[in-house]
């Protein structure tokens, strides 16, 4: 029976130790606090927000909302950025995407001070993770990719050596996971698939592990995976019942696949809950290198 990592209870394990984290730091005077901007009530973007707020109550760190309506303009949106980045209280933040049309989403983050990017995903701090193929890294690193590779570690699965085929292109995970599992100290060997790939299915039958990033629901089929494989599913697909008219998410991975592979993440409850704990993780982490 494969292996089902699960990523609730991994993000549970990673909360404990960091509410120790961050009452060591307050007996030290220093109250973690993570920002985030949301602006318009997207209802995913509100939910997601909502949970990243009692995540923080849950570990002891602080929250510092900043909320705008659907019309702001993009200056209203850079004032916003800018006073998170000159409040003391904020460790680290978020702007939530996506924006509202019409607004430069890269622009915005860009406005973000670096050493406050709780996400990991400014310019600068991707291309420390670019120039830095070995060692310690001291700049924030993307949730999504690290949330996958604690999973794994976790779980006892070692990615030295390993083939580890990705596909996607996105910049969440698809082009940002191959720069952390390709380091030195992961030692990962990375292939990225895309709508360009022309032997996809071929490639994936390679694999040690397949990291399923394209929002391409059930792409993932049995007779594309190793007996001994490992199966990441980070798609999300929102796909409607034509009977019902309900809509429900689908992973990348068919789950007739699990039934062939050495372990897998469920959709939801495995990466999801793990990237929303490497969020807390980065802020904590801020908070321990300015102490």
């Amino acid at each position: 029976m494969a292996l089902r990592l699960d990523g609730k209870q991994a993000a549970a394990t990673i909360k404990a130790d960091l509410a120790q984290r961050v009452e060591q730091l307050k007996s030290k005077g220093i109250t973690p606090g993570l920002g985030t901007l949301l602006v318009g009530n997207d209802a995913g973007s509100v939910k997601y927000v909502a949970g990243k707020h009692r995540d923080c109550a849950e570990v002891g760190i602080a929250s510092i909302a900043e909320e705008l309506p659907a019309e702001a303009s993009f200056d209203d949106i850079a004032e916003a950025i800018q006073r998170l980045n000159a409040n003391p209280a904020c460790t680290g933040f978020i702007v939530q995407l996506p924006l509202p049309k019409g607004i430069d989403e890269n622009a915005a983050i860009d406005l973000i001070d670096p050493k406050k990017d709780a996400d990991g995903m400014h310019p600068y701090n991707l291309g420390e993770l670019v120039l830095h193929p070995r060692g310690e890294l001291v700049t924030p690193l993307p949730c999504t990719p690290r949330g996958v590779v604690e999973l794994l570690a976790m779980n006892g699965i070692d990615l030295n050596g390993k083939h580890v085929v990705v596909l996607g292109r996105g910049i969440t995970i698809g082009r940002t996971i191959g720069l952390l599992i390709s380091r030195k100290e992961i030692n990962a060997t990375v292939t990225l698939c895309h709508t360009g790939t022309k032997n996809v299915h071929e490639i994936m039958r390679s694999a040690d592990v397949i990291v399923a990033a394209m929002g391409n629901a059930h792409f993932v089929k049995p007779e594309d995976v190793r007996p001994d494989a490992v199966l990441v599913d980070v798609g999300v697909s929102r796909v409607t019942d034509p009977e019902t008219g309900k809509s429900r998410i689908l992973g990348d991975v068919d789950p007739a696949a699990r039934e062939v592979c050495a372990a897998y993440t469920p959709n939801p409850g495995g990466v999801g809950p793990m990237t929303r704990a490497m969020l807390l993780r980065n802020v904590v982490d801020i908070a321990e290198r300015l102490a």
